[in-house]
């Protein structure tokens, strides 16, 4: 089997591929380069293809590319001073508190 073959992978894989193409796409990837991407993390999730012949079809496979957005998320608010959350939270405050005054008077 030729690199590149997609013979062994199941259609929802390609759709998950599809799927995850079209938002690097959205974010301004190039589509070869998305396509590389989509690709890499359906293998990364899935173990490869998961058609008969292949390995471990039909197997749980846990997403793990899938949770990689928990380990990446706090880093912004963690970077920032503590000055500027304060004033994050002030200022939303104040927006809570306008927005429950508007809502007293309808």
């Amino acid at each position: 089997m030729p690199r590149g073959d997609k013979s062994k992978y199941t259609d929802k894989q390609e759709r998950k591929a599809d799927h995850i193409a079209e938002g690097y796409e959205k974010r301004g990837v190039s589509e070869k380069e998305a396509e590389r991407r989509a690709w890499a993390t359906v293998n990364k999730d899935d173990g490869g293809g998961k058609k008969a012949g292949g390995s471990g079809r039909g197997k749980e496979t846990g997403h793990p590319a899938a949770h990689r957005g928990g380990e990446k998320g706090g880093n912004a608010s963690a970077e920032r001073s503590a000055a500027d959350r304060s004033a994050s939270a002030k200022k939303a405050a104040a927006t809570r508190k306008r927005n429950a005054e508007h809502r007293a008077n309808h």
